[in-house]
């Protein structure tokens, strides 16, 4: 009967968890245990060995956050153990069940060869498969104290996520440190019932389920609870026939792929995940040696170099398990970056520096970008992907939307330019996948392409903070290959499962456009000084590149090679998903900002000794020009000797009622007596910006406090509760030397302070702010307001390499739900004949609303400045603060485009001897993104270029130096397949003078290599 349903699945529930789990370690003898508590940071394996060891008393409380204790551990194999498996059970006072938001520790044996990781999951480590008695033990565990700062009290501000601020007590007590029997068949019955449990809950009403039911009755009645170990075979032989029974022709396939997400900074520092690495990759690789068909996939080359540096005895288990094909380099990234906010450019080398290393390193090339965890996704990227040779595209992320379901699980996604890339998102809606047969029955049910295709994939393991697959889990997948009423599941690397997919989905769905996800919002803001060393490094770094290519093919200077990859390496690590973000804790933050400015330091080293080179020694005064676009007479990537130029200053009058008026050749800007732009005339048409009866510029303060996750989350209701901050302490203006009007204005709200300086420069239609903030408030949203006098329909925001429309209405759910989205350095807002875009340094969210009155729509633009998030870092964003941002009155995309990159590319001045011309230029219609060496050491010149506006067009790029041939490549500069069918490549030819004609389509990018002649 039905009613008899919860008796049989209660009582399985309790014997369980209470009696089978616990006796499968039951019977056991103490260690002997003895202790080193190291005083600072962690120490090389070979030096914790060599410690000095002191008794140690199971019981005894120990771990100061982030600290780290070597266990000694010790023991004897009884003589009546003989024959039997024999493990080691170690309890460092696991107090949640989560691997990787606790403490954790990395079993040596005393030769320092490691053997697997200690978590919550795991606690078991092999001694012999068949003791002998007598056999003597030695064991070294290097344990983690890490806090607990997520389990416990959720979105609470803690001190204890930085060293510098954590308590000293100690966190954990150790609960047990035993050799144990291994009583195997207890252990094979717990995943017996665990698997038929689980699957009966999935059924529907029906024989199938009720004589699973029955089986598990039959399998309880078989088991005497106080001779568990010796009837336990009796009790799996009445489980035997439910589980022998096979799954349905039509089943669901799962392809599992063995997983763990470690995040490369997050609730930990960079530090600890090197570690957690360490500890993961030994677990994985002792169970690929305990199991035949289980394979194990890590993404992101940076944590494989981690492994080889630091841990060089687990990297050789890894080589060789990657030989093997059971551990799957994945991604061909550097890290699982965040894809909204770096720029194109570090895309580009997220890819190249991932996938120079897996070629290196393993003679591999991953061929899809494996990104389960990243908060949106650019339409950018299926073009990028593409061009980088990447065949598919994997996340998980989009399920998390909070309004819309997204429609497809297997599909085609196109980017920007027209580019598609074959895409899947797991239908179970996980990447930490523990094979529950909650999660396999959602995955075949809620599979969308249910109809052409037969089955999705599953990362399957614990991850964020690492663990990775259990044997647990592998036990689970073997009783799930084929059993009925379920989904098959199969181990099997993803290549497998999307060449399948593509084959059954010949005309597969299409979606265009960005991922956006409808969550995580406020991640394009958090952390302010993050974000501002990510803008202004990826930047940098160009440069330094252009300025190093032109001097060693003109003067022969030696071409920086390793530091810039080594520079490169350390911007790509802090583009990872919780770091550019600004969700991860105070240390990580704390070091990446002073890792930020390590980077820019020896980045403008490389550019002034380059430019050093170039423009030879004198005392000249030389404007340099590392921009892609010609500003103020100078040419792009070029150096011009200062001459004296005739400007005429901009107009700086009193305004009547109080306030100032700032004109020049291009616009009049009109500042009222609050400091505020109530009118900014493009000159040009006579229109107005400013929508009527508005002020831009105008700062507002906002609560807020989401539902959850702090640092990561802004909620629409935020907008409900609004300060505008119109107050005044004092404004004063003058004209500078240069013929430039400024406007300084100070104002002081709450507990913070702010001075912005409003600059109009001769020649220029942006209105520029630089504005420096004390900020300390709690839980507030600081943005600046913008009223347009423009009836858009559309936003048109930066991304790499192009720009992304957004609709300004809400006329669905979905356009409802992009209530924050983002730019990189501009937005621009336009109708018909006129348009006003905003320009930032190191700004990337803004809103946008439409507003009517008097029958004229108007469209305002708010730009995200700062947040005050009290969790993962309770003193997020707190102290001195600076931005850039700036209304160019009267513009297009292309004007835009051109604005954007004049505020992050600083003009600058040296000293030398003569002119410097631009050792690549490109007409007009195309803007050049890099010029730099090949990565191949080679010495051939790499130029990459974009069309910016999104049209076809035609250009010519020209190289001012001695070229022998030019080739299109790859984005990892190497020669592009053929379109297929024996089609050739794109050829290019060589002009007269080192000049390449070309066709772009629109936001099309595009790489040449160029040969040079050698002297």
């Amino acid at each position: 009967m039905h009613d008899d349903i919860p008796l049989t699945t209660g009582r399985a529930r309790r014997v369980l968890d209470e009696r089978i789990v616990p006796a499968v370690h039951a019977t056991s003898v103490p260690l002997e245990v003895a202790w080193h508590v190291l005083p600072g940071e962690p120490v090389p394996p070979t030096e914790g060995l060599a410690l000095d060891y002191e008794p140690y008393e199971v019981g005894t409380p120990w771990g100061a956050a982030w600290g780290t204790t070597w266990f000694r551990l010790r023991g004897t194999v009884p003589a009546e153990w003989a024959g039997r498996r024999v493990e080691a059970v170690v309890d460092l006072g696991f107090d949640v069940n989560m691997p990787g938001f606790q403490c954790e520790g990395l079993v040596y044996r005393a030769d320092g060869t490691p053997v697997k990781s200690i978590n919550p999951r795991n606690q078991w480590v092999l001694v012999s498969e068949e003791a002998e008695a007598g056999d003597e033990v030695e064991w070294f565990v290097e344990c983690a104290s890490n806090p607990v700062l997520l389990d416990y009290h959720p979105f609470l501000p803690t001190d204890e996520g930085d060293v510098q601020t954590s308590s000293p007590r100690p966190l954990y007590t150790s609960r047990r440190m035993d050799l144990a029997l291994f009583e195997s068949e207890l252990h094979e019955l717990a995943l017996d019932v665990e698997v038929l449990l689980e699957l009966q809950a999935e059924l529907p009403q029906g024989p199938r389920r009720m004589r699973v039911l029955q089986a598990l009755d039959d399998a309880l009645d078989a088991l005497d609870l106080q001779h568990l170990a010796e009837t336990a075979p009796d009790a799996r032989a009445a489980l035997a026939p439910a589980l022998a029974s096979p799954a349905e022709a039509s089943a669901h396939r799962i392809s599992a792929v063995g997983h763990a997400h470690i995040d490369s900074a997050w609730l930990w520092p960079v530090r600890e995940t090197i570690r957690k690495v360490a500890r993961t990759a030994s677990s994985v690789t002792e169970l690929i040696d305990q199991t035949d068909d289980f394979v194990y996939g890590m993404s992101s080359a940076q944590q494989y170099a981690w492994v080889k540096e630091h841990r060089p005895e687990v990297w050789a288990r890894v080589v060789a398990a990657v030989e093997a094909g059971r551990f799957l380099p994945l991604g061909g990234m550097w890290v699982e970056s965040d894809t909204v906010m770096p720029a194109g450019e570090s895309i580009v080398r997220q890819f190249s520096q991932g996938q120079r290393f897996f070629e290196r390193e393993f003679g591999i090339r991953p061929a899809g970008v494996w990104l389960p965890d990243s908060f949106g996704y650019s339409p950018a990227l299926p073009q990028l992907m593409n061009r980088a040779g990447f065949r598919w595209f994997f996340t998980q992320k989009i399920s998390w939307n909070q309004v819309n379901k997204f429609p497809h699980h297997t599909f085609e996604w196109e980017g920007i330019d027209g580019s598609r890339t074959f895409s899947h998102f797991p239908s179970m809606d996980t990447y930490n996948s523990q094979l529950s047969g909650a999660e396999v029955a959602k995955a075949s049910v809620q599979f969308r392409e249910n109809r052409l295709a037969s089955g999705s994939i599953a990362p399957v393991g614990w991850g964020d903070g690492g663990g990775g697959t259990t044997r647990e889990m592998t036990g689970k997948a073997a009783r799930l290959a084929d059993l009925e009423g379920s989904a098959r599941v199969a181990w099997e690397h993803p290549d497998v499962f999307f060449e399948r997919a593509r084959g059954e989905l010949v005309d597969p769905p299409v979606w265009v456009g960005e991922l956006y996800l409808e969550l995580h919002r406020a991640t394009l803001t958090s952390q302010h000084r993050t974000k501002q060393g990510n803008r202004r490094t990826e930047h940098l770094l160009v440069e330094a590149e252009l300025w190093a290519t032109a001097a060693a093919v003109r003067t022969g200077a030696d071409y920086p090679y390793d530091e810039l990859d080594a520079l490169w390496q350390t911007v790509l690590l802090h583009q990872f998903h919780d770091i550019l973000p600004g969700t991860s804790i105070a240390w990580v933050h704390r070091e990446a900002v002073a890792e930020y400015a390590r980077v820019e330091a020896a980045a403008r080293a490389i550019v002034e000794r380059s430019q050093a080179a170039l423009v030879g020694e004198g005392d000249l005064e030389i404007e340099v020009n590392s921009s892609p676009v010609a500003r103020d007479g100078v040419a792009a990537f070029s150096a011009r000797v200062v001459e004296p130029r005739d400007v005429p200053a901009v107009g700086l009058e009193a305004r009547e009622g109080g306030g100032h008026v700032l004109t020049n050749e291009l616009v009049r800007v009109e500042v009222d007596a609050q400091g505020l732009v109530v009118s900014a005339v493009d000159l040009t048409t006579g229109r107005d910006a400013v929508a009527p009866g508005q002020v831009a510029g105008l700062l507002q303060l906002h609560q807020d406090f989401p539902n959850m996750w702090d640092a990561w989350d802004v909620d629409r209701y935020y907008r409900n509760k609004v300060v505008d901050l119109r107050e005044l302490d004092g404004m004063e203006a003058q004209v500078d030397e240069t013929g430039t009007a400024r406007v300084v204005v100070r104002r002081s709200f709450s507990a913070s302070s702010v001075v912005q300086t409003l600059t109009l420069a001769p020649g220029r239609r942006t209105l520029e702010w630089a504005q420096q903030t004390e900020w300390h408030e709690t839980e507030k949203f600081l943005k600046v307001a913008f009223p347009l006098d423009v009836r858009a329909e559309h936003t048109t925001a930066e991304t790499q390499f192009g720009a992304v429309r957004r609709p300004t209405h809400v006329n669905t759910s979905w356009e409802a739900a992009k209530f924050e989205t983002s730019m990189h350095r501009f937005v621009l807002v336009d109708e018909p004949g006129f348009g006003v875009a905003l320009v930032n340094d190191s700004s990337y969210g803004f809103d946008t609303t439409r507003d009517s009155a008097d029958g004229a729509v108007s469209t305002t633009v708010r730009l995200s400045l700062l947040r005050a998030p009290r969790f993962p870092d309770p003193a997020t964003d707190q102290g001195t603060q600076t931005h850039r941002f700036g209304l160019v009155i009267g513009t297009d995309l292309a004007g835009a485009t051109a604005e954007g990159l004049w505020m992050n590319v600083d003009r600058t001045t040296t000293t030398g001897a003569r002119d410097v011309e631009p050792l690549v230029s490109a007409s007009e219609g195309v803007l050049v993104s890099s010029v730099k060496l090949a990565d191949d050491r080679s010495g051939d010149l790499v130029v990459r270029l974009w069309e910016p506006i999104g049209r076809r067009v035609r250009a010519t790029v020209r190289v001012d130096a001695e070229v022998t041939g030019v080739q299109t490549v790859s984005l990892l500069e190497e020669v592009l397949p053929g379109a297929g069918d024996g089609a050739p490549a794109e050829v290019v030819e060589l002009g007269a003078g080192g000049a390449v004609e070309l066709a772009l389509g629109g936001f099309e990018v595009r790489t040449l290599r160029f040969g040079l002649a050698r002297a």
